[in-house]
C-alpha cells in the first residue's frame, strides 16, 4: 500500500482529506506522525505556488509521496483578501477565532455587513519519482457577520452557501460533496487512480 503524507498539522483538515481518500489503496500519514518537522516557507503569491512549495518540501524531508493543500477565502469587498494569507490573516500565530474576528472587523471598518466571496483550494501531489499533479476547486458563497453552526473549521461559520445555511452547518460528508476542497480532491482522486496499483 502506497504511503502518502499530508502536508498539514491541522487535524480537521487531515480528517476531511482522509475521509475523501478512503477509497484509494493508500496509507495516509500527516505531519503529526513525524518528529520535529520544520515549517515550509509559504512565500508563493498564489495558492498553487504554496501548495507546490509544501508538497516538494515535505516530500523531500519524509522521502514519501506528499499531498499538500493550499486554500483560502477570497472576499470581494476586501479586494480578494485574505486570499493566500487566510491561515495567518490575523498574524503569524493566528487561529480560527482571531482570523474570524479580523474578518468581521475589516468588513465593519468599511461598513459592509455581507459580501460575495469564494473559497478556493489547490492540491499539489508530488510523488517519490518527482512527478507532480495539481488540481483545484472553488465554491461561491456569501460572507455575513453573523456566524452559524459549529462544524467545519476556518471561516466556515461565516461562509453562507445559501441564504440561511453556512459551511459550518454541513456534515463532513455533505461538505466534501460540495466544497472547494471536495472538488479539488475529486479531481485528484481520478488522477491518482490512474497511477496507483
Amino acid at each position: 500500500m502506497k504511503k502518502i503524507v499530508l502536508a498539514s498539522k491541522n487535524s480537521d483538515k487531515v480528517k476531511e482529506i482522509r475521509l475523501a481518500l478512503q477509497s484509494l489503496p493508500v496509507e495516509i500519514l500527516s505531519l503529526a506522525d513525524f518528529d520535529e518537522m520544520p515549517d515550509a516557507v509559504e512565500d508563493g503569491l498564489t495558492f498553487e505556488d504554496n501548495a507546490l512549495i509544501k508538497a516538494r518540501f515535505f516530500g523531500a524531508r519524509t522521502k514519501l509521496a506528499c499531498l499538500a493543500d493550499d486554500s483560502g477565502l477570497e472576499v470581494d469587498a476586501l479586494g480578494g483578501l485574505p486570499g493566500v494569507y487566510s491561515a495567518r490573516f490575523s498574524g503569524y500565530h493566528a487561529d480560527d477565532t482571531t482570523n474570524n474576528q479580523k474578518l468581521v472587523d475589516e468588513l465593519k471598518k468599511i461598513g459592509v455587513t455581507e459580501s460575495k466571496a469564494d473559497y478556493r483550494c489547490v492540491l499539489a501531489f508530488v510523488d517519490t519519482d518527482g512527478s507532480e499533479i495539481v488540481t483545484s476547486g472553488k465554491i461561491d458563497g456569501t460572507i455575513k457577520l453573523a456566524p452559524k453552526g459549529n462544524g467545519g473549521f476556518g471561516y466556515d461559520p461565516y461562509f453562507y452557501i445559501t441564504e440561511s445555511r453556512t459551511m459550518a452547518q454541513l456534515s463532513p460528508a455533505e461538505k466534501n460533496s460540495i466544497s472547494h476542497r471536495g472538488a479539488a480532491l475529486a479531481k485528484m482522486i481520478l488522477e491518482l487512480k490512474g497511477r496507483l496499483p
